[in-house]
């Protein structure tokens, strides 16, 4: 079973995830940082084998996070969920080596697609 770091600002959003992402057999744990400052000790800390966050949060964007789980491990794959994809946006994401940026809504079955694929790739460049 691997573990999943959900970060999300919107509550609902965070149950929808953990609710697909459980149906897929993962173990998942929800978290909104206060600051960005506090994201390599928080991945330090529970050590998941996933990290998928939203973009567009107060406090840390998908770009901050992609940064601060670099300096944590740099093999640990992000995925990003936007609901403002924009191709300049997206490649400076994939730069920062986030494997995947996928499009709100997303259903079960693509975040599952993703979340596979993501986790096979781990240990992979991105």
């Amino acid at each position: 079973m691997s573990k999943i770091l959900v970060i999300d600002d919107s509550r609902m959003m965070r149950l929808y995830l953990r609710r697909a992402l459980e149906k897929a057999g993962h173990d998942v744990v929800e978290w909104m940082p206060l600051s960005a400052m506090e994201i390599p000790a928080k991945v330090a800390e529970l050590a998941p084998d996933l990290v998928l966050c939203d973009y567009q949060m107060d406090g840390a964007n998908g770009a901050t996070v992609a940064r601060m789980v670099r300096r944590t491990d740099p093999d640990l794959p992000v995925l990003v969920l936007t609901a403002f994809h924009e191709d300049q946006m997206e490649a400076n994401l994939l730069r920062l080596g986030v494997r995947r940026v996928l499009d709100k809504p997303i259903l079960h079955g693509d975040l599952a697609e993703a979340v596979a694929e993501a986790l096979g790739s781990v240990g992979q460049p991105g």
